[in-house]
């Protein structure tokens, strides 16, 4: 037997409890591993994708957003939603034209990111492109941001010194760097 088999929880009912536009939130019973049964609370989610666009001066674009559970404003790669039927790939692609004004040729896939393991089963596919080309943003009408250019390495100081703080962008910022100074089809 695999040894973490010893720590599998396994689903014995689950009940819908709140259905909105984005979240379903469930409430679950689950068998643990020394046969007792537990309530496990969370939260159904479509999935997102982040992407983080590097121009050839090696500057990066990021948006700035007010968030309304926190009432606070926040440095961000852009980002959004999977819509139905959507891959992870077309979704970077469409937050990159809609909120940041970009459109691409080339992306990398730099992985996935588990925002919040202990109450949700959302996924943020994380990417990095080049061969930008800009025009204007089409943001959604609910939807305000500005976009803020900087150096890539001035971001990833920005992580580091706590300026950027969302978790999503951190990752998408560190990683990204990361496959840049390995990988990168130019240096940054």
């Amino acid at each position: 037997m695999n040894d973490s088999d010893k720590l599998i929880e396994r689903e014995v009912s689950s009940e819908e409890v709140f259905k909105g536009e984005l979240l379903h939130v469930f409430a679950d019973k689950a068998r643990l591993p020394n046969g007792n049964i537990s309530t496990r609370e969370w939260i159904k989610h479509p999935g997102a994708s982040a992407v983080l666009p590097v121009f050839e001066n090696g500057e990066v674009m990021l948006v700035k957003q007010f968030r309304y559970p926190l009432r606070q404003i926040f440095f961000e790669v852009p980002a959004g939603k999977l819509d139905e039927g959507e891959t992870p790939e077309s979704t970077a692609r469409r937050e990159l034209k809609e909120e940041a004004g970009i459109s691409t040729d080339s992306m990398h896939y730099l992985g996935p990111f588990y925002p919040s393991i202990g109450y949700t089963d959302e996924v943020i596919h994380l990417y990095t492109a080049w061969n930008l080309t800009s025009f204007d943003q089409k943001v959604d009408e609910d939807e305000f941001l500005l976009k803020h250019r900087i150096s890539f390495r001035e971001a990833v100081e920005m992580v580091h010194r706590g300026d950027i703080s969302d978790g999503k962008t951190m990752v998408t910022i560190l990683q990204a760097w990361h496959w840049w100074q390995e990988d990168g089809p130019f240096s940054v």
